[in-house]
């Protein structure tokens, strides 16, 4: 069984009448990359300040590594690295000078580990280069680094990739891809980018209005997402029979409703042919598969939790 690396149970954060966070119940695992999938305003950034005490649960309960009292979780933060927003570097610094300066300034001994940082990176050859002339998906790196400083098992990402170039976007995902592979480095990345995220993600979770409304695999998910004809008709078992003898169609399921979900990329038109002819009383037929995007829209919406 995987360790489980981050639990909350019922957590909850109110300003005021209002829940940012309401009864949120997450798990990751070791070695995930769990992407945590939300519009602006629907609590991501709460929830991952909470984790890392930058602001303090109204309610529920956060476990790291096992351990969920006010000192346990104090001890456990340090196997944890964060990038919440990009930190205040200091635009006459370089690199290196930059985080040599948070080294100092945090208490992470070993100077060495400011280059293993860069290293990881692929910032090391920046030089004398000033953090002022670097691009934004140079920041974002460096702002990776030093969370990377103290060689965390569970990096904490809010929207890293918010604002970078299709460039930038891909060098970032294949450091993070990298780290998970290498380290085994467990992450939770979050962001309203969805097609990115399916580029990455081990597992999801869904948040919208402060609520997590879903937490899946991202196996589970490719599979309710997979092209398919779905089928309603009037007698599934016979429905069934014309599928497989006929056609001789066996990846499909039976769903409630008089509903059959045919999966491939058969002919629609002689897949009712077939059924017509072998006396199944057909009632619609339509067409339907989702990507990550689509999938969420329609959960939010309530349009189909399929």
């Amino acid at each position: 069984m995987a360790e489980c690396i981050l639990a909350t149970r019922g957590l909850t954060k109110r300003y005021g009448p209002r829940a940012a966070v309401d009864h949120v119940s997450l798990t990751l695992e070791k070695g995930q990359i769990y992407g945590l999938v939300g519009r602006n305003g629907a609590g991501k950034t709460t929830i991952i300040r909470m984790v890392t005490a930058q602001t303090n649960p109204t309610s529920g309960e956060i476990a790291l590594f096992g351990a969920s009292t006010p000192a346990g979780l104090n001890k456990m933060r340090a196997r944890v690295g964060a990038m919440v927003e990009i930190p205040s570097f200091y635009p006459y610094l370089t690199a290196r000078e930059n985080l040599e300066y948070y080294r100092l300034q945090r208490g992470i001994p070993g100077a060495r580990v400011v280059g293993e940082a860069l290293e990881a990176v692929r910032l090391a050859g920046t030089g004398k280069k000033k953090f002022k002339q670097f691009s934004l998906g140079m920041k974002q790196r460096l702002g990776l680094a030093l969370a990377l400083m103290n060689q965390p098992e569970l990096l904490l990402l809010d929207e890293p990739i918010n604002g970078l170039d299709p460039e930038g976007i891909v060098e970032f995902r294949n450091l993070l891809l990298d780290l998970c592979s290498r380290r085994q480095t467990t992450i939770l990345i979050s962001s309203h980018i969805l097609s990115e995220l399916s580029a990455l993600a081990t597992c999801y979770g869904f948040l919208d209005g402060g609520r997590l409304l879903e937490q899946i695999s991202a196996e589970a998910l490719h599979e309710k997402c997979r092209a398919c004809l779905e089928l309603q008709v009037g007698d599934p078992a016979s429905a069934a029979r014309v599928l497989e003898n006929t056609l001789g169609l066996r990846d499909y399921e039976v769903l409630p409703g008089g509903v059959l979900r045919l999966y491939g990329s058969e002919e629609p038109d002689r897949v009712a042919k077939a059924l017509v002819e072998g006396g199944v009383s057909l009632r619609g037929v339509e067409s339907r598969g989702a990507n990550l995007e689509d999938y969420f829209l329609n959960l939010i919406g309530g349009v189909r939790h399929a």
